[in-house]
């Protein structure tokens, strides 16, 4: 294509492939509820729902990334679009719990597509605009976040299955958007120049084993991990857990994801640049860790609605950990191989996001039947807090081995 690629055209294809799946949120558990005869089956399917999920972007973000690298950002983001949308279409349709489970899987398959977008703005920026870069992408995700779920807990109120339908037509305006007008990122780089495409480099648990090999940076990884697996448990049981604390319906739970999507917007969109002057990097992320951790503990505590709204807003530096820490390790990877290090991050992620809900259901799934004011019902949020303090101490000990430098080598995250 003859436009030049530019952050603006991937950040426009985040927003809408957000929007999709923040229409969902609010709807997702009670339509599992529609199939199922209690709380704790209502819990545990809906925690199979995300098990499914994020195994299968585990295995598939890493391929994903890697068929960008070789191929071309632009043709994996449009396969990867399309079937989103057969996806939520056909989770409209479905009569069982046991057939969202399957549709999860396929979606999960593609959804791996954020690696692909993370990638496309690492060949387009310079190292050190980087973090403010991904701090952009983070800015789109949270646009999609204050729009999808808002609007997603209205139409719930509609029609439990609306959102659904409305998420298919989102993938198919963003499948036109990406046909006509995202231009490719690598449009001069020759395919001899690109990484051949091969299987057996690309299991998930060998990519992420090259990641650990990037000197300086092999302990962030971990920090990474930790951070996100506290996150995706609060995400995992954030809807069913305000349920059983507060009685909120699709309604409260939208607006309360369109705060948190509205936050992230406004740090990571507008302040990020402001705090990483400000604070660096690298005591970015400390501050951040910090700041998450006494988070969770007030979310597992308070006993009051409009208080969560309060620990959001208070809780800005958290929002800030992912860009600084993508950042870092994106420097230190091969430029030819930015698709396969997102993937590789990306895949970590999906399959803690997949351990997430083992971890967190079962914690409110055996609290469900407590009174609202009950502080046991908040035992997940309390492990969160505690994986992210193990993950702001490995951060400190880290940064303080290697003050000089934030990357000193750069390394091919594949071996054969």
């Amino acid at each position: 294509m003859s436009r030049k690629p530019a952050l603006p055209f991937i950040l426009i294809t985040v927003v809408i492939d957000v929007m999709g799946f923040g229409l969902l949120l609010p709807v997702l558990p009670a339509l599992v509820g529609e199939f199922t005869s209690s709380r704790d089956a209502q819990t545990y399917w809906y925690g199979a729902m995300i098990v499914a999920f994020g195994l299968t972007q585990f295995v598939c973000a890493p391929i994903l990334g890697a068929l960008s690298d070789r191929y071309g950002r632009r043709p994996v983001l449009l396969l990867s679009i399309a079937g989103l949308g057969t996806m939520f279409l056909l989770s409209a349709l479905v009569q069982s719990a046991q057939a969202l489970v399957a549709l999860r899987i396929m979606g999960g398959a593609l959804a791996a597509n954020f690696a692909v977008a993370n990638a496309y703005v690492a060949d387009i920026t310079t190292p050190e605009k980087r973090a403010k870069s991904f701090g952009m992408i983070g800015a789109a995700f949270g646009i999609g976040y204050v729009i999808g779920p808002m609007v997603g807990g209205l139409l719930g109120a509609i029609d439990i299955r609306l959102p659904f339908y409305v998420a298919a037509a989102l993938s198919v305006l963003n499948l036109l958007y990406g046909w006509l007008v995202l231009p490719e990122s690598l449009p001069h780089r020759p395919h001899a120049e690109r990484p051949a495409f091969q299987f057996r480099r690309l299991n998930p648990i060998g990519s992420l084993y090259g990641l650990t090999r990037l000197r300086n940076v092999g302990v962030l990884v971990a920090v990474i991990g930790l951070a996100n697996l506290a996150q995706f448990i609060l995400h995992s049981t954030w809807v069913l857990y305000t349920q059983f604390r507060f009685d909120w319906g699709p309604r409260e739970t939208g607006l309360s994801l369109f705060v948190v999507g509205l936050m992230a917007a406004l740090v990571q969109g507008g302040l990020l640049g402001w705090l990483l002057r400000q604070f660096g990097e690298r005591r970015l992320v400390i501050a951040g860790l910090a700041s998450g951790t006494l988070a969770y503990v007030a979310y597992g505590l308070t006993t009051v609605g409009w208080l969560m709204y309060a620990i959001i807003f208070a809780n800005l530096l958290a929002f800030g950990i992912g860009p600084a820490l993508h950042a870092i390790i994106s420097k230190a990877a091969d430029p030819k191989e930015q698709g396969l290090a997102m993937g590789s991050l990306s895949s970590m992620n999906s399959l803690l996001a997949a351990v997430a809900p083992l971890l967190g259901a079962p914690l409110l799934a055996e609290a469900s039947h407590l009174p609202a004011g009950d502080w046991r019902i908040g035992a997940p949020f309390f492990l969160s807090a505690a994986l992210s303090l193990i993950a702001l101490a490995l951060a400190v000990v880290h940064f303080r081995r290697h003050r000089k430098k934030n990357v000193a080598h750069v390394a091919p995250l594949t071996h054969g």
